[in-house]
Parts: structure tokens; sequence; C-alpha cells
């Protein structure tokens, strides 16, 4: 889409086609191509008919990372991809906000997700992005939404960031041959990052990030949401108020935990037998490195040092973990555990493993399932040997 097209679908002929474009795609049915069609018949230009089309397309999309604020933004589909989340951006906002930076700069600010966070938020606002089109998506959003903030296309190796309370980045971590897992391949690169962090910097780095890359004294925080852990952010020495923590957004609202929370951290891992109830912790929290933490929480332990799955005696509910009561124990060896199962008349099974090799879509085939009970099948090692439980999850 050229940033003209784009300017002119902000005008009113252009919202008045995107409207019609809006009608005409519920019309078709979901079919792309005869919404397309039907587009080109009302618009004569066809660069602004294959504008509005996929607008109304991306704007359906957007809705799972946008709310109800997806209809009235645009984007481009690869920028739409890389987003974050809104309830994701309004977390680090709000942060910022209460960390009192006052004003932010966005660098490499995409089509404004994060802007729009930060601007809902009452921050003073800016971004730069070196792509003329993000730039110009981000404006647009930005006043399509009538929020304040200044865009422009820059280099954000080239900005001074002194004149802002914090600036926030999420260096590219693609590249022609696909991601980079390589820090110092990131645009711009790690040291880059690292001299936002020696500041009043937050970066959003990739989930799978190694701890020991990390400088001491700059806060990582994995985020999850709805189950799914969707970034890790770096905070600076400045801005940090722990060393590690995990952030997961529900539909409950927003809890927090941090390895404040974990009286064994460094301390030996307190491993147990399965107990009454089985915890599965959350991946932000994994990621973290904070399981013992949940495991203190439940008064529980790990059934294994080096598998994220916590047990305890008593029934909890918690936002770092999904909850289940344990059964019974089966038969761990695959022969005997499918007479198990069929004596069980189970038809249904949810397989769950951790720690062992297994594919869970391969062994329920081999299982030959037949009878109407549902169940649950959890897969794990109890202190270095292979276990097998029935589980249902705590209402």
């Amino acid at each position: 889409m050229e940033v003209s097209t784009l300017v002119w679908l902000t005008t009113d002929a252009g919202r008045a086609l995107l409207e019609t474009a809006a009608t005409i795609h519920v019309e078709a049915g979901g079919d792309p191509v005869r919404a397309a069609t039907a587009v080109r018949r009302v618009e004569p230009d066809a660069e602004r008919a294959a504008a509005a089309s996929t607008q109304v397309e991306l704007r359906g999309r957007a809705v799972a990372k946008f709310g109800e604020l997806a209809p009235h933004m645009f984007f481009t589909p690869d920028a739409l991809e890389q987003a974050t989340r809104l309830r994701v951006a309004e977390h680090r906002a709000a942060r910022l906000v209460a960390a009192q930076v006052g004003s932010i700069i966005d660098l490499g600010c995409g089509i404004g997700g994060d802007l729009i966070a930060f601007a809902r938020a009452g921050l003073t606002t800016a971004g730069v992005d070196l792509d003329p089109v993000r730039v110009a998506v981000a404006r647009a959003n930005l006043a399509a939404l009538g929020l304040p903030g200044a865009v422009e296309v820059a280099d954000v190796e080239a900005i001074d960031t002194q004149a802002f309370g914090a600036a926030f980045a999420d260096p590219a971590r693609r590249g022609a041959r696909g991601r980079v897992f390589d820090v110092d391949g990131w645009t711009p690169p790690w040291t880059f990052v690292l001299g936002l962090l020696a500041g009043r910097g937050v970066v959003k780095v990739a989930p799978g990030i190694s701890h020991d890359v990390i400088p001491d004294g700059v806060e990582a925080e994995w985020v999850s949401e709805g189950g799914d852990v969707k970034e890790a952010v770096l905070w600076a020495r400045a801005l940090a108020t722990t060393d590690r923590r995990a952030t997961v957004i529900g539909t409950g609202g927003l809890a927090t935990i941090t390895d404040e929370d974990d009286p064994y951290d460094g301390q030996p891992r307190p491993v147990r037998e399965m107990g009454a109830f089985l915890y599965e912790p959350d991946g932000a929290v994994i990621r973290a490195g904070l399981v013992t933490a949940v495991a203190a929480g439940v008064g529980g332990g790990l059934l294994d040092e080096h598998i994220a799955y916590v047990t305890s005696d008593s029934p909890f509910q918690t936002p770092f973990a999904r909850s289940y009561r344990v059964l019974e124990e089966v038969p761990y060896r695959e022969k005997q555990l499918k007479a198990a199962l069929r004596d069980r008349s189970v038809g249904s099974l949810t397989i769950k493993k951790r720690g062992v090799e297994i594919v869970p879509e391969q062994l329920r085939k081999r299982l030959d399932l037949r009878g109407d009970n549902t169940t649950t099948l959890v897969l794990t090692r109890v202190a270095g040997v292979g276990r097998a439980y029935l589980v249902e999850p705590l209402a």
C-alpha cells in the first residue's frame, strides 16, 4: 500500500469506501475474492479498492489483538502480525506511568500498537520508524482514535533519547531466513539494546531469551495472555523493581509473581511424590524460572527438580498455574496403559506430558480408545522415573 493511498483512506471519501467494503465483506459471507470483486465495482480506482478490501480483512483479524479499537484502525499484514496485543501493551504503559516517566519514545514503532497504549495511559508519546508506510499507518491510527502523539521517519540508532523519560524498543528478530535467535543478529543490534538498558530503556525481546545474556540489575519480565507467552521485556536498572517477574493476563485480570515470592530462590528445589493435586505452571512462570514460587504458594513441591510440574495435598486456585485433582495412577507402559483405559471406557483423552519423549497425537492413535468417558492423562517423570496419572481440572 502506498502512503498516498493510506492518506486517501483517511478522508471522508476513503472512510465511506471502507464502510461500504465492510458491508460487502459481510454480505460475501467471508469470501475475500467475491468481496474484493464487489468492492472493485464500487470504486473504479483499483489500488484504492484493493486497499479498502485489505483493510477490512485486516481489521477483522486485528480484533483478537486490539478488541473494539480494531474497526477504527489501519494495518499492514506483517506489522499486524508483529504488533503487541493491546492488553499487554496497556500493562507496560501502566508500569511506565507508575514509574512516573512522563514521556516516552517508541524506537521502531511499527503501526503504533504500543504508541496507542502509551497515549491512552496519559504519557507524552513519540515514535520513529524507518518504514514510511508504517509511520503513516501509526499517524493514522493515533488520529483515528483521537490520541496525541508525534511519529516521524528516522533511524532509531540516530535518535537522542535523553529528552524523554523512557525509551521503548522492540528489535526486529527476523531476517531473510526466518527468526534470528542470536541477539547479535537483531536490528538494532544487542549493543544498542545494552545502551538503552544502561539508561531508562524498556526493551521487548523474544520469550526464549537466555537468562545468561541479561545484564545484572536489569529486570526480566515474561508476559502471557490467555495462557500463551507473548513476550519478554527487559527493564533498565533505573526502572527495575525486581530481578525476574512473570505477569499473567487472563479473563480474571492481571497477576504478577517475582523472584521475591520464591523462598527457594538459590536454594535446593523441593521435590516430593505426587500428592492429591497437580499444578501446571503458566508458560511465563516457567520462562521466568519461578516454578518453585508457585510450589511455595500452593504449599507443595516439584515432582522432579528438572520438570515444571507442581504437586500438593491441598486444592488451590492460582492464576499462575492450571489446577487438577489427581484421580489415580495408571500404568506408564503403553500396553498396560491401553488396557487400563479400555477398562475405564475412555473414548476421549487429553494427553499432557513433560519430561518424556512422547508425541501425544501418535500415542492417542496407538491407544485405540473406545468408550463414552472423557479424561486427562498426565505423563511425566517423578524423581527421574516415568509415571502416568489420570487427572481432572478443578472447577
